[in-house]
């Protein structure tokens, strides 16, 4: 034994100590190597479901996302405190009066013709009367004659009153002539009515202008009978004549704009016939009422016009900045959602649809106006499908700002 140990020393082979240490060894290498091999695939099947898990919930959330409706939404636009409001007017003179005779006759001559200027007072034409003229004639001599019988019973009667002082007549005789007296002192001032009448008649054989002016019409000529009406005929129409130096503008304003207008604020005309130009005038009254037949109230806009350039009887847009009396906001025409309930819009909020009811005011053709029901900040959809309901999940794909509303 001690000779092989010995052997063993000088060969260099193991000692009996080093292979009770080496066995063991061996196993521990191989369930270490088993270990990372176990290690590494677990990870490997722990990533690989991961990444399964990733990609389903990403494709669920993609199905989900694509499965939610997409709409484009846009906010209210809120209106100015005031708004320009454009009426068609009635261009009139400021004064304009038809010439009518007030005599019968025919006429004889005609001084102004149409677009003459006239001064108040001015001679436009002169009317032949010849009835009239007897007529005059026949109550001067008429009147004659009653101060004739006038002045012989103040005669009489101032000889009876003497005479009744001396008894030489009767009372009875005395209270005759006092009213022979007054009898022919009322037919003289009946006369006299009568001659005053006639007088004014053949006055009115003369027409003169009422007004300094412009002749607009001429509606009769030289040799036509002139009817004044007295008889019950047609008054015959002579003359028009118009004052253009002052134009009255006459609007009828829609009641939902009557609170907005007051006498004194101004207002800008625009004609065809002047493209580019605006006339400014004054708001001076209001007739207080709207007409029961249009529901609108009559306006009166003064404008002057020295030169004469605007003609009388012309049509006029009429501008008026009318202020508003509430919020109101502006939506596009195609937001809106028309229900057996009544007029919606619908709205998202937190990615869901509610559909809210909204009271509209004037439709401006591609826009409305909203009165109530909508806030500033609130997301309207545009074309919002038929099939939309409160609740409904939506994706907005699209964002319109309220100053880019057209």
């Amino acid at each position: 034994m001690s000779q092989q140990i010995e052997e063993t020393k000088q060969t260099g082979g193991p000692t009996p100590a080093s292979d009770d240490v080496g066995r063991p060894q061996r196993p521990r290498r191989r369930w270490l190597g088993l270990a990372i091999v176990l290690i590494a695939v677990s990870a490997l099947l722990v990533s690989g479901i991961l990444s399964r898990v990733k990609a389903r919930t990403a494709l669920n959330a993609e199905t989900a996302q694509v499965a939610l409706t997409p709409v484009s939404v846009v906010s209210p636009k809120q209106t100015a405190p005031t708004q320009e409001i454009i009426l068609p007017g009635n261009v009139q003179p400021f004064i304009t009066s038809p010439i009518y005779a007030r005599t019968n006759g025919y006429l004889r001559k005609w001084y102004v013709d149409i677009g003459g200027r006239v001064k108040q007072g001015q001679l436009l034409a002169v009317i032949e009367t010849p009835e009239v003229d007897q007529q005059l004639q026949q109550a001067r001599s008429n009147l004659l004659t009653a101060q004739a019988n006038l002045e012989l019973a103040a005669i009489t009667k101032s000889r009876y009153q003497g005479l009744l002082k001396s008894k030489a007549v009767a009372q009875q005789d005395v209270d005759n002539a006092v009213g022979t007296y007054n009898a022919n002192k009322a037919i003289v001032e009946a006369d006299q009515a009568a001659v005053d009448q006639y007088t004014a008649l053949v006055s009115f054989e003369k027409v003169y202008a009422p007004f300094d002016g412009v002749v607009t019409a001429r509606n009769t000529d030289i040799g036509d009978l002139i009817n004044s009406g007295s008889g019950g005929g047609v008054k015959t129409d002579l003359f028009h004549v118009a004052q253009p130096g002052k134009l009255r503008v006459y609007v009828n304003v829609p009641e939902e704009y009557s609170q907005g207008v007051k006498v004194g604020m101004t207002a800008d005309l625009s004609l065809a016939e002047f493209p580019g130009r605006r006339f400014s005038g004054k708001l001076v009254r209001t007739a207080d009422a709207i007409t029961v037949t249009t529901r609108t109230l009559l306006i009166e806009i003064d404008v002057d016009n020295p030169t004469g350039t605007l003609l009388t009887g012309s049509y006029a847009e009429v501008h008026l900045a009318v202020a508003s009396q509430a919020s109101t906001f502006l939506l596009p025409v195609n937001t809106l959602i028309f229900r057996s309930e009544g007029l919606r819009v619908a709205l998202v909020k937190d990615g869901k649809v509610t559909l809210t009811a909204v009271t509209p005011g004037h439709d401006f053709g591609n826009q409305i106006e909203i009165v109530s029901g909508l806030k500033l900040d609130d997301q309207v959809i545009i074309n919002p499908p038929d099939s939309i309901v409160t609740g409904q999940q939506v994706q907005i794909v699209q964002a319109t700002l309220p100053g880019d509303i057209k």
